[in-house]
């Protein structure tokens, strides 16, 4: 009989007692628990059940696929429609210049950034479940996607003779074989999303650990700089990918350096000073400012304003962005020829894209006090980059940098994310041709100034160094890797490392002996706590580690090293030394996770072996799901019975205090 109460004391004290017998397992399952009664269903209705369709499931289906049902009808316009408006505006005067700048990211003509900036964002808008982060182009995922592009349509490829034997590139057939590659590759990434979504992997971002993400985009933050000094310097070089593409581009600028056109330079220096003024002001007035500062698009404007008036391009030699068509394209079959070759590029950016997108999802989410589907994301950006590819878009996830911005002027849905794209349009319909004399050296300014956020993550080093060495580890091997191998082959390697160090804990676990503390249930590490003591004749010992294949041997050499008993040498020791009476030892032993086959094997190996030496093992605190598995794997025979398991660790040590012949040898616990 079990009495427990719980009363204030004069202390003010909250009490608890609690009065009753020892239980073991075999009083447990046979007195204390009965199972509940279950009529197993067949496979074919199972089947019939998951399959069955219904209004109410139909209705189900549809809210979970397309979102906006769900909040449309009920949007208090009142309330978040002015604020939506403002955060509209705001996070679309954003889009215009980032999409410019990170399509030449993306190896293709600026006027896709655009589009990119257009297609995706308005479908996002029904099917994502996010109400703050802002979809379209991002630096990390252009940077891969130019990568891709760059390899499979180089420079070489569309070479033609000049008249002076030199080689020249034919620019207007590279772009347009880049942007078919690009588009193809779009495609890929969208299908393989939304086919994850589809199966339920949204599971696969906690995979890609925080530390290997940043180091990652931190590494990303140093291709992208490097892949713009060329345009900020004005100087001329090719594009390399692959390992040690850092360094190959490094020299390539610096062998050019005398090149450099100092119109470009200053107009470059002048708009990234500007900026960075302008982010700075809005950070520390973020509170007083009704909306940001929006520097981009004022740097935009007025440098193409200045660089028409003065016809930079002829009279200075400054690069400009050149043709936009206005209007939009029609739609068009991606050319899939080209994706066997792409597959293992589109995992890549499928994962880190959804990654990035639902962790950002997640943090506003949590700030704002709402939830979101990671499956419906996949599906919502699988979709957005599928069906966009149709129309010339190249892969989008969410950027941090707009996202902030819609949230903080006052975002509270995506109608501010609908009304972004509406201004996207606006501009490529009616005076996209206004930006062709601005100077490709003002989008590589805002590009750099954008990365500054992702190089202050190398503030986690010192962090990570005080709280885990294990993730700091992670994320210097997923910085340099990515540096130096490049971001996908660096992917590979910074998710590879990060496994290697799950099955490292699990092979280097922290196995201690716990003690008591007096006059309480409770049990804590002798090593660490002055008032746990080991209790007399009884060794309690304790591993934070599942047991399986790789770690069973390490696990049966840790706990003989810990408990000072070694069955093996005890036997010898007896057999040399007949003259002293036998010792009576008896033991104990706590297992709480594991494999339950090897569990099963390895458990019964200690029992057996410690059993030569009169040691007795007892088991402490099984879950309920492992103790079934020993069942149905037959665990229970001679030496162990189910009346050797308790579920406390205290049950089994009043158990063993309690025991008729108490041995003059410790027991382990």
């Amino acid at each position: 009989m079990e009495n427990t109460t719980a009363k204030e004391e004069p202390s003010a004290t909250l009490m608890y007692r609690v009065e009753r017998p020892i239980f073991n397992e075999g009083h447990i399952d046979s007195e204390l628990l009965h199972r509940k009664k279950r009529t197993p269903k067949s496979c074919r209705r199972r089947i019939a059940e998951k399959f069955r369709c219904s209004s109410g499931k139909a209705k189900s289906v549809a809210l979970s696929f397309l979102p906006i049902i769900t909040w449309l009808p009920s949007y208090p316009l009142k309330k978040y429609l002015f604020g939506d408006i403002v955060s509209g505006i705001s996070t679309g005067v954003m889009q215009l210049p980032q999409g410019l700048a990170y399509a030449m990211l993306a190896a293709v003509p600026p006027v896709f950034g655009l589009y990119s900036s257009f297609y995706p964002v308005l479908l996002y808008t029904f099917f994502g479940t996010s109400r703050h982060i802002s979809v379209g182009t991002f630096a990390v995922i252009s940077l891969m996607i130019g990568g891709v592009a760059v390899r499979e349509a180089p420079d070489s490829m569309f070479a033609v003779n000049g008249t002076n034997a030199s080689q020249i590139v034919n620019i207007e057939t590279r772009d347009a074989r880049r942007v078919e590659v690009v588009v193809a590759l779009t495609t890929l990434v969208g299908i393989i999303q939304l086919v994850l979504g589809l199966l339920r992997f949204g599971f696969l971002a906690i995979y890609l650990t925080e530390p290997l993400v940043r180091g990652f985009t931190t590494a990303a933050a140093v291709h992208v700089s490097v892949s713009q000094l060329k345009y900020l310097l004005g100087v001329h070089t090719a594009r390399f990918n692959g390992p040690l593409s850092v360094l190959h581009s490094l020299d390539a600028v610096f062998r050019n350096i005398a090149s450099t056109n100092i119109a470009t330079l200053i107009i470059g220096l002048v708009c990234s000073v500007f900026l960075y003024a302008v982010k700075d002001l809005n950070e520390r007035f973020k509170k007083k400012l009704p909306i940001p500062i929006p520097g981009e698009i004022i740097v935009v404007i007025v440098s193409t304003g200045i660089s028409y008036g003065m016809t930079m391009s002829e009279n200075y030699g400054v690069e400009v962005v050149g043709k936009i068509p206005t209007g939009l394209l029609p739609p068009k079959i991606p050319d899939f020829s080209v994706l066997p070759n792409l597959f293992t590029d589109a995992i890549a950016i499928a994962v880190v894209g959804f990654s990035i997108a639902i962790s950002l999802a997640k943090t506003f989410a949590l700030k704002h006090g709402y939830s979101v589907d990671g499956n419906q994301e996949l599906i919502a950006l699988g979709l957005c980059n599928f069906l966009s590819s149709f129309f010339h878009t190249f892969v989008v996830t969410a950027s941090m940098s707009r996202s902030l911005v819609q949230e903080s002027t006052g975002g509270h849905t995506q109608i501010a994310g609908f009304l972004a794209s509406i201004l996207v349009l606006l501009v490529v319909v009616a005076i996209g041709f206004v930006f062709q004399p601005l100077p490709t050296t003002v989008l590589a300014a805002i590009i750099m100034v954008n990365l500054l956020g992702m190089f202050k993550q190398i503030r986690d080093i010192p962090a990570l160094w005080r709280t885990s060495k294990i993730e700091l580890t992670i994320w210097l091997v997923s910085f340099f890797a990515s540096v130096l191998l490049g971001l996908d082959y660096g992917l590979v390697v910074a998710m590879g490392f990060a496994i290697f160090t799950v099955i490292y804990r699990t092979q280097c676990p922290k196995n201690v002996i716990l003690g008591q503390i007096q006059d309480t249930g409770l049990y804590f590490d002798i090593d660490e706590y002055e008032e746990a003591e080991e209790c007399s004749g009884i060794k309690i010992f304790q591993s934070n580690t599942s047991i399986y294949f790789a770690n069973s041997d390490l696990y049966v050499s840790a706990l003989k090293a810990k408990t000072g008993v070694d069955p093996a040498q005890l036997l010898s020791a007896r057999k040399s030394q007949l003259k002293y009476a036998k010792r009576d030892t008896r033991g104990k032993k706590s297992v709480n996770h594991g494999s339950p086959s090897k569990k099963n094997a390895v458990v019964l190996l200690v029992i057996k072996e410690f059993a030569t030496v009169d040691v007795k093992v007892v088991l402490a605190g099984c879950s309920r799901s492992l103790i079934s598995d020993l069942r149905t794997l037959q665990f229970f025979s001679d030496p162990v019975t189910s009346d050797l398991i308790f579920p406390t660790i205290h049950d089994a040590v009043l158990h063993c205090q309690h025991w008729k012949d108490i041995p003059t040898c410790p027991e382990i616990l």
